[in-house]
């Protein structure tokens, strides 16, 4: 046998076999190494023999190729889920107004109840009392017995008359002193000189009792209709008067030379800066009048009258129909707080520009 012929025949042939491994292995690491496509491997050459793959790798001549590790795609790491936010759905139009009108109410009964629990608990004493014998329901008759009273007073028609006859007598005395007081006032406290004319004359008036004077007024004026409502008008001028004089003293010295250094007129700045100023301390001294007018209204109707709340309250004294008195006492009070609100509603209005107080 001679092997170099054998050789050289595979060699022409195109068979040698044990070269195709180590091609095999060098195209493998070749496309491992370039990032691009792999090349193919080139051909052997044709006169290329055994001897010639002699001097290979023995691994690729002996085994197969082992290929090189291909690097892998670094794996992810695994990340955790994004909440997505909840969008809260807008409830109906229908549904947020009667929301909105439900808490308005309950805000609305809270106030009534604070502003309302001491009247109540006065009534629910009153209530008690007689009737746990703390008091004589002989002249402290439960407010129950008071209210029956009261209704059978407004159901035949005493009630409403006598009422009448006080609120003209009342309101009439009340207009007048407001009337007369507020401009008298304003001109004392502007001008100096006629206040210190006009000082010691009402200090001597101020200090005299309305209720002193009733029978003088009596005297000079009878038991009529005018003396009634000359007594309130004289003890209604004074807390107006003395609140508006005050009221214009006490007006902001720096906004009236701010006025005065803009050439306003005298009228002008009455009525751009004094009278604006001087609200507050003239509504003052206006509800100490409204109150003071029922007060001394019913005095003078005790004395001489023939109708009115005052009347019906002596009258009921008299003939010991006692329910019928605190009857009467409690529409004056009623009456008394009414006129009240409404004196304070009123100085609202006029009081918009005013900033409140942080």
């Amino acid at each position: 046998m001679t092997t170099g012929t054998d050789t050289t025949a595979l060699a022409a042939a195109g068979l040698t076999a044990p070269a195709e491994p180590a091609r095999e292995g060098a195209a493998t690491r070749r496309a491992v190494a370039a990032p691009g496509p792999a090349a193919s491997p080139d051909p052997a050459p044709s006169g290329s023999t055994i001897g010639s793959t002699a001097g290979t790798d023995p691994a690729a001549a002996g085994a197969p190729a082992r290929q090189a590790p291909v690097d892998e795609a670094p794996a992810r790491i695994a990340q955790p889920p994004i909440a997505q936010p909840r969008i809260a759905q807008a409830p109906a139009p229908g549904r947020t107004r009667a929301v909105a009108g439900a808490r308005a109410v309950v805000r609305v009964l809270k106030a009534i109840g604070l502003r309302s629990a001491a009247i109540l608990a006065l009534i629910a004493l009153w209530e008690i009392a007689p009737r746990a014998g703390l008091v004589d329901s002989t002249f402290l008759p439960p407010v129950s017995e008071v209210a029956v009273a009261w209704w059978e007073l407004a159901g035949d028609g005493q009630l409403a008359e006598h009422t009448q006859a006080s609120l003209i007598r009342s309101f009439g005395g009340f207009g007048i002193a407001v009337a007369v007081a507020v401009p008298l006032g304003l001109l004392i406290g502007w001008y100096r000189p006629l206040a210190d004319f006009l000082g010691p004359l009402l200090e001597v008036f101020r200090n005299t009792a309305a209720l002193a004077l009733l029978p003088v007024f009596v005297l000079l004026l009878g038991i009529g209709e005018t003396s009634k409502v000359s007594i309130v008008v004289y003890a209604c001028v004074w807390p107006v008067l003395l609140n508006t004089i005050s009221a214009v003293r006490n007006a902001d010295p720096t906004l009236i030379r701010l006025a005065r250094s803009m050439d306003l007129s005298t009228p002008r700045l009455f009525q751009k800066v004094i009278l604006p100023a001087s609200v507050p301390a003239v509504f003052t001294g206006i509800r100490l009048a409204g109150a003071v007018s029922i007060l001394v209204l019913v005095a003078a109707e005790m004395i001489g009258a023939k109708a009115g709340l005052g009347y019906l309250i002596n009258a009921s004294q008299f003939n010991f129909a006692i329910p019928q008195m605190y009857a009467g006492i409690v529409t004056i009070s009623a009456i008394g707080v009414g006129f009240n609100q409404l004196l304070v509603t009123i100085e609202r209005r006029l009081s918009l520009w005013r900033v409140p107080a942080a």
